[in-house]
């Protein structure tokens, strides 16, 4: 069974798309767990590939494609997993905040979480308070990712965690900033984590959600 998930894994990394779903097909075939396919093989691919990214061995590009050829597995392994087994990293809510139309960087981090087995709703660009409140509310993410790809939009940030805090909705929700603009001090100023790029965001989101199952999340703010 081992090679049926080292195929997969590879053909992830490789970014291959129709091979990474004949993979997936085989692996069923064999009879390996669709749970195992899914950690040994498509998420320990991912994993490989934000490695290279953070090491500066891949690109953007090349991240997007392997992204897109984890996806296409998922698509085939999904309705052989038991519930919830696809999202098993827990969920997590993403937006660019008021005034910036930039998704680029917000997308990639998304494939990349989605890559580490979260479920991820991106809201999309340009969007106010309350509507992320809203959804917040609704949806219960158990992280909320904000980004900001200009210093004038930058301090829209501060007015979602207001919001959030106004409503009562921080407690229980761990919140991450990012974008070129954003730093780590900015961060610690609204009382929030922060993350320097895709691959760092997978970290800070696995540790958060270790720190939401110990109950300690409000310590790790």
């Amino acid at each position: 069974m081992e090679k049926h998930y080292e195929a997969v894994r590879e053909h992830v990394v490789e970014g291959q798309v129709t091979q990474t779903e004949n993979a997936v097909r085989k692996a069923l075939d064999a009879g390996c767990p669709p749970e195992e396919i899914l950690r040994k093989g498509l998420l320990a691919g991912m994993d490989e590939v934000g490695a290279l990214f953070k090491d500066g061995e891949m690109f953007v590009p090349e991240v997007l494609v392997s992204a897109k050829a984890m996806k296409g597995g998922m698509e085939i392994l999904r309705p052989f997993l038991a519930t919830g087994a696809a999202g098993q990293g827990g969920r997590i809510l993403t937006a660019t905040v008021e005034g910036d139309l930039h998704d680029i960087g917000v997308k990639l981090v998304g494939m990349m979480l989605e890559g580490a087995g979260f479920e991820v709703r991106n809201l999309g660009v340009d969007l106010p308070a309350a509507r992320i409140v809203e959804e917040v509310r609704s949806w219960r993410p158990h992280v909320l990712g904000l980004s900001a790809m200009l210093t004038t939009t930058m301090t829209n940030m501060k007015g979602v965690v207001e919001s959030l805090r106004e409503e009562g909705l921080a407690e229980g929700l761990a919140i991450m900033v990012g974008g070129a603009p954003v730093s780590k001090e900015y961060a610690e100023r609204l009382g929030v984590h922060y993350s320097a790029d895709a691959a760092e965001a997978v970290g800070v989101a696995k540790a958060l959600l270790q720190k939401f199952r110990e109950g300690a999340l409000s310590e790790a703010r």
